[in-house]
């Protein structure tokens, strides 16, 4: 199946009108069926989508290790997935359509779950978090080739470890949590960077792989910067050039640069570029 489907679409310019090829992104809904009951509709990117089924099944908590999947089956003309668990799913789930692209789904999480993901006190320096949000940009291809798409990476004080892309920023955080368990990557204590709105959801999934550290490139939500206060996540946003804006624990943030605490905006004018 092709990632990404072609139009002829007319371009104006200051050399008038063209006919030209233009890739654009594809949009791909996935039915998902778990122990024979159907859960949901994942609209999603088609690639690589063991990791992002299992990054779902993971993040929602319907799974605690790859053992506990004992068949996954995608049949990706038809757009079925089939997934048996070892275990039964909950009786009583309450999907929630999350905000966004994409309208993606999440089942509430007790809360006893996000107390649990609660995040020990860390320290992340400034040059690593822009470097890793520089080979965000640089290694998104699909956004460098048609756009339209998100992109999420995790590393840590060495650089990038994981980059997902998808049609929707929510799922971006369920691949990278797939390919990590396939990969068996431990993630506590590492940086999430992505193109995105930070959004509620998308923390609590943060929080359930022990990320310390969210940053994007946009804004968060109220009920995010809530969310990293309940469970002890730095908070990034509008990272971008040579600036950045802390909205939760900026205490776990070591910058050599000049701060303007009361409208929480750090400028770095004389770091040293890596």
């Amino acid at each position: 199946m092709s990632k990404t489907s072609e139009h002829v679409i007319v371009r104006i310019g200051p050399g008038g009108r063209t006919r030209v090829g233009r890739q654009v992104v594809e949009e791909y809904p996935l039915r998902l069926r778990i122990n024979g009951r159907k859960l949901a509709t994942l609209v999603c990117s088609p690639h690589q989508l063991h990791f992002l089924l299992t990054g779902f099944l993971r993040l929602q908590g319907f799974a605690e290790s790859l053992a506990e999947i004992q068949t996954l089956g995608i049949c990706a003309e038809s757009g079925r997935a089939e997934v048996r668990l070892s275990r039964e799913l909950p009786e009583n789930l309450l999907p929630a359509l999350t905000s966004g692209c994409g309208t993606g789904i999440v089942y509430n999480l007790p809360q006893q779950r996000l107390e649990e993901s609660r995040t020990q006190a860390r320290r992340y320096l400034g040059d690593c978090l822009f470097r890793l949000m520089r080979q965000l940009t640089g290694q998104a291809e699909r956004y460098r080739a048609h756009g339209g798409i998100h992109a999420s990476a995790i590393g840590d004080e060495n650089g990038l470890l994981l980059l997902a892309e998808d049609i929707g920023r929510h799922n971006t955080l369920d691949r990278l949590a797939g390919e990590a368990w396939f990969r068996q990557l431990e993630l506590r204590g590492k940086m999430l960077v992505t193109s995105g709105r930070i959004s509620a959801e998308m923390v609590a999934k943060a929080a359930r792989l022990g990320i310390g550290l969210v940053a994007s490139r946009t804004s968060p939500t109220d009920k995010a910067i809530a969310l990293c206060k309940q469970t002890g996540i730095s908070l990034v946003g509008y990272l971008r050039g040579e600036s950045l804006e802390i909205f939760c624990n900026p205490q776990q943030l070591e910058l050599s640069a000049d701060t303007h605490p009361a409208a929480g905006i750090v400028r770095l004018k004389d770091r040293q570029r890596v």
